[in-house]
């Protein structure tokens, strides 16, 4: 690394982003993923639990005075307009602050506040910590993707973010069976199970806490904002654990590879807005049709699922869980078997089919709907089908907004899409659908869905048009950073081309 003295800061030539993206898959890899994307498990268990404690929360004895309309409806659209609102303060320190400082505050707001859920006395207690237990997980979004991004070597980061993000379904298979036990009145009292849901999460997030306080800050963070010498110990640490555990020597970054920036402190709104709107504005057409398309689908239609059984179907709210449980193993499924491909065949190929094969998928799913061709257990497999494409699709916009956006903006683009994004899918999508399925009629439910499909068809056709060719590429190399004022690898060029 060599430093140059400049008039405003220093100058610095660096290749620590390429000895990042050369290390082969290791055990020290694992500890980032299993530090950081845990939390997605915690954001599953908190969205299922909800959809399916519902009912019980609107039966006398619960404890609260609450309609399961206000459950599904007004708490679930306050928990989306909580994680909206955490996404923009947060992401916004996440790029001045630095990942590390507010991945470890965010999961502790979320923590506070989903104990406090717990602990409801009032419908107004209830609403007020569903928005804060929102606002901490909003905060994770662009705290985790951009220190996720950033450690993990280009050639494995579209499949790991896709399982990362993609973990958000176990938590929906722990949530969904969580209820069941939780809703069983000769195991809990009807005052007591659902508040016990709540208090898991908040113990488990306690677990990842203490976990996540061996993840580092991103070397990529550090070296722009004038901290080299730190990222350069830290990614010197990095390659002596993968040496020890591979028993071999690294291979040498390439020596094209080196990227000279002049360091910051910090990024002005003004200069945020110029590089997404005006730099890159076909890349932000991009993301908000990924995210409102995804963002819409999922809100509106997971919130209500257990609606849907219970209205249409008959089934008992204590066995809700047990559909949820299903579609929740598809939707994991998904990135799993799924993410490689976005490595190897490739970004735009696969998110734009998954998102047409998604829509085009609850398309059917609406018209067996309409015809009452299916039952409960049909249904469920249609759903299953749907969102096995659906996942990888939604959570390869996480991937998309938070690699194709400069370092020194990451944070924010990734909070900025997401709260646009959710904004108008999550918080309307909660609300509209809760009054369609709410009306007891079969044509109302089935608009729901093709609203949702045809918002997947749509943002499919975009990203065949506009998704970046992204795959096995350096961050530094799809998006040229704002405070870099050379390259040896011409990545200003091929940014700029795509």
């Amino acid at each position: 690394m060599t430093t140059a003295e400049a008039e405003t800061g220093r100058t610095v030539t660096s290749n620590i982003p390429a000895r990042l993206d050369r290390l082969p898959w290791s055990r020290w890899h694992w500890t980032i993923v299993i530090g950081l994307g845990t939390v997605w498990i915690l954001d599953g268990l908190e969205v299922t639990v909800v959809g399916n404690i519902a009912g019980r929360l609107s039966e006398p004895g619960s404890g609260l005075p609450i309609s399961s309309g206000q459950v599904t409806g007004m708490a679930a659209a306050l928990y989306v307009a909580g994680a909206c609102a955490g996404a923009l303060f947060w992401g916004r320190l996440t790029d001045k602050w630095g990942r590390k400082k507010l991945f470890m505050i965010t999961l502790a707001v979320y923590l506070a506040a989903t104990a406090l859920t717990a602990i409801s006395f009032s419908t107004w207690w209830f609403f007020l910590f569903r928005f804060l237990t929102g606002f901490g997980i909003g905060g994770e979004y662009a705290a985790i993707n951009s220190a996720i991004d950033e450690l993990i070597p280009a050639q494995y980061r579209g499949r790991v973010d896709l399982m990362i993000n993609g973990s958000f379904w176990l938590g929906a298979v722990g949530g969904s069976l969580l209820s069941i036990v939780a809703l069983d009145t000769s195991v809990f009292a009807k005052d007591v199970g659902w508040r016990l849901t709540f208090a898991l999460g908040a113990v488990l997030a306690l677990v990842i806490l203490l976990v996540r306080r061996h993840v580092p800050e991103s070397p990529r963070w550090l070296l722009i904002h004038g901290r080299d010498d730190e990222a350069e110990r830290i990614v010197s640490s990095i390659e002596e654990r993968v040496e020890a555990d591979r028993g071999e020597p690294l291979p040498p970054p390439s020596p094209d590879a080196e990227l000279t920036i002049h360091q910051r402190r910090s990024v002005t709104f003004v200069e945020i807005g110029r590089t997404v709107f005006s730099k890159y504005r076909r890349r932000a057409v991009l993301g908000f049709a990924l995210f409102i398309g995804q963002a819409f689908l999922y809100n509106a239609i997971t919130f209500g699922f257990g609606a849907i059984l219970t209205t249409f179907y008959d089934v008992p709210t204590g066995n809700t869980g047990y559909y949820f449980a299903v579609i929740a193993v598809g939707n994991f499924m998904g990135p799993l078997l799924l993410g490689k491909l976005f490595d190897t065949v490739g970004r735009r190929v696969m998110i734009s089919s998954t998102y047409l094969l998604s829509g085009l998928l609850l398309f059917g799913t609406a018209w067996l709907f309409d015809r009452g061709a299916l039952d409960a257990t049909t249904l469920t497999a249609c759903w299953c089908a749907v969102l096995f494409f659906a996942s990888a699709g939604a959570s390869s916009a996480y991937l998309t907004v938070s690699e194709i956006f400069p370092m020194e903006t990451r944070a924010m683009s990734i909070a900025f899409f997401y709260a646009i994004g959710t904004a108008a899918g999550g918080i309307s999508g909660p609300l509209l659908f809760a009054d369609l399925t709410g009306t007891g009629h079969v044509g109302d439910t089935v608009l729901a869905f093709q609203i949702g499909a045809a918002l997947m068809c749509v943002a499919g056709l975009v990203a065949a048009v506009l998704a970046v060719k992204a795959e096995q590429r350096s961050l530094e190399d799809v998006a040229r950073p704002l405070t870099a004022v050379a390259s040896g690898s011409g990545s200003e060029a091929r940014s700029a081309a795509v």
